[in-house]
């Protein structure tokens, strides 16, 4: 596997724009448009939360079917909390969209993002969606990412190729996130395009099992979205023998990287949490079961006294120690071993002398790691997230505004 540029417009037969709708303001980009000249394999995984935004329900129905093969996408207005109206002004995206595109509108998907409980500005949108349709190109995906942001302060895009029957097969992505950043899809958007021939069955397994090993990993503030979704688009035209057997070498191959690029996204979200100076990786070590492992590394993830310390390069373990603690996973807190960065800070629960200054350099790396050894088997998870800092607050004062 090797990185590639090019994001989402990356896999063949692929286009993508951003513009400005002026949904946000007069000058930032907030629609886009994701588009596949070829019918597409499509499957997606979305918010847990059950205040959804009418975008949500409408994707859940446009895939039933596991085909599409456009996104439209806006950034500013959640479109959720909106009622009966909204639903309408998500159905007019895809409506609209499909017909400048020669599509089905079931053909096509809707995302959103922004504040929650305002009615989309339809005039502003339709002339959005129209700019970016004529403009599609395939080096479109950079503008594509700058659309989506809210209070991301970089855009998010990754592409990566491999060899499947020996054609060479591409898998683009981009991302948004920043704040309401949670485990259980949290406002994030993510969407996946690749040139892979590949059922929408084998699709729609891969993406769950990689959202679960990459979104649902990672954690800002511990607020989950009304609008997070991740989806994939698979048109094919690779050439490459179609997968159509979890058992295959070529779904493994496929698999890693399509989990690549999802965790690369995901450790670029929790890196630009609102706010954030250093990303922090948790690393759950040598735990009984999986289950363990992962709600262990999450709560730990989540913990604002973890982060807060994090922030103020302060090796407080026992802040660590208490996350796994009210974590719900069943471990004996007396055979744990905590590691900041290389520094061994406690053992078998309890805390050593070590050095401070080399600990607080550790807190200072980015990423800071954090290791905890559970010593009671051998399944490991990891979990991402940021420090919390002065600023998070700053931001989310006067999002609105």
């Amino acid at each position: 596997m090797k990185i590639i540029d090019g994001g989402i417009t990356a896999p063949a037969a692929f286009l993508a724009q951003g513009v400005c709708a002026q949904i946000k303001n007069h000058s930032k980009k907030d629609l886009g448009i994701i588009y596949s000249k070829y019918p597409c394999s499509g499957a997606g995984v979305f918010t847990t939360n059950r205040v959804r935004a009418a975008c949500i329900d409408l994707n859940l129905s446009h895939l039933d079917n596991g085909q599409a093969q456009a996104i439209v996408v806006n950034s500013g207005n959640a479109n959720a909390c909106t009622g009966v109206q909204g639903v309408a002004d998500a159905q007019l995206m895809a409506d609209y969209t499909a017909e400048l595109l020669g599509l089905q509108p079931a053909d096509v998907l809707v995302a959103s993002t922004g504040v929650i409980g305002v009615n989309l500005p339809t005039p502003k949108i339709i002339e959005g969606i129209k700019k970016a349709c004529h403009c599609l190109s395939e080096d479109g995906s950079t503008a594509l990412a700058e659309a989506i942001m809210t209070t991301d302060l970089i855009s998010k895009e990754i592409a990566v190729e491999i060899e499947l029957g020996e054609r060479p097969v591409r898998i683009g992505g981009v991302a948004k996130g920043s704040g309401m950043i949670h485990p259980n899809m949290a406002t994030m958007l993510a969407f996946i395009t690749t040139d892979a021939a590949i059922t929408s069955d084998c699709l729609r397994s891969l993406l769950r099992d990689s959202v679960n090993i990459s979104y649902n990993m990672i954690s800002v503030d511990g607020d989950t979205s009304t609008n997070d979704m991740a989806i994939v688009l698979a048109n094919g035209q690779a050439g490459n023998p179609p997968i159509a057997d979890a058992g295959s070498k070529d779904y493994q191959v496929f698999k890693e990287a399509l989990d690549f690029v999802n965790i690369t996204l995901a450790k670029k979200i929790a890196r630009d949490g609102e706010g954030a100076q250093h990303l922090i990786e948790i690393r759950v070590l040598n735990a009984g079961d999986e289950e363990s492992a992962r709600l262990i590394a999450r709560s730990i993830s989540s913990s604002n006294l973890t982060k807060a310390a994090v922030f103020g390069a302060d090796a407080n373990w026992g802040r660590i120690l208490a996350a796994a603690g009210y974590s719900g996973a069943a471990f004996d807190p007396d055979t744990v071993d905590i590691y900041l960065g290389e520094v061994k800070v406690a053992q078998d629960g309890m805390g050593l002398a070590f050095d401070e200054n080399q600990a607080q350099q550790a807190l200072e790396q980015d990423p800071v790691v954090i290791t905890v050894d559970l010593k009671a088997g051998s399944v490991q998870a990891t979990a991402w997230g940021c420090d919390l800092t002065y600023d998070y607050v700053r931001i989310n004062a006067d999002y609105r505004s």
